[in-house]
């Protein structure tokens, strides 16, 4: 007959810590199993929206993959404080201190990934959010 203790484990749960001691060590190098306790209110980490198939993985590994860049998650957040308008690329090279052909290399891999749109108005060009293209993504990413 193996004896177990209960011993506090810290789980965290959507950015608070819970202290938990229905928890018992098990076998093995930091083996913890947790009991169901249905009166606590731990929230575990599904995605909203269930599995999904190869092209949507696919599909929404592209969009994600273009947000992985620093510069362009700034490039964003820039378009993004606009709400619906357009930004200017000329408006983009100063606040973040970059040139106009690096703003246009990330700008283009941000409207290749279906994130924004780019509108040519005279020599500049003006991009705007592709709103549901993040409601995609937020239902996605929608733990719940």
């Amino acid at each position: 007959m193996s004896s177990t203790s209960a011993r506090p484990v810290n789980i965290t749960t959507r950015g608070s810590a819970v202290d938990r001691t229905d928890c018992d060590q098990e076998p093995g190098p930091d083996a913890v199993r947790c009991h169901s306790d249905p009166s606590a209110e731990i929230d575990c980490c599904t995605l909203g929206a269930g599995p999904i198939d190869a092209a949507e993985a696919e599909h929404l590994a592209m969009r994600l993959k273009a947000l992985s860049d620093p510069t362009r998650l700034q490039l964003l957040s820039h378009v993004t404080a606009r709400g619906c308008g357009d930004v200017c690329a000329c408006d983009l090279t100063e606040p973040l201190g970059i040139s106009q052909p690096t703003v246009s290399h990330h700008m283009k891999k941000l409207v290749d990934a279906g994130l924004l749109t780019r509108e040519q108005k005279g020599r500049w060009a003006h991009y705007s959010v592709i709103p549901s293209a993040f409601a995609e993504l937020r239902a996605f990413l929608d733990l719940s």
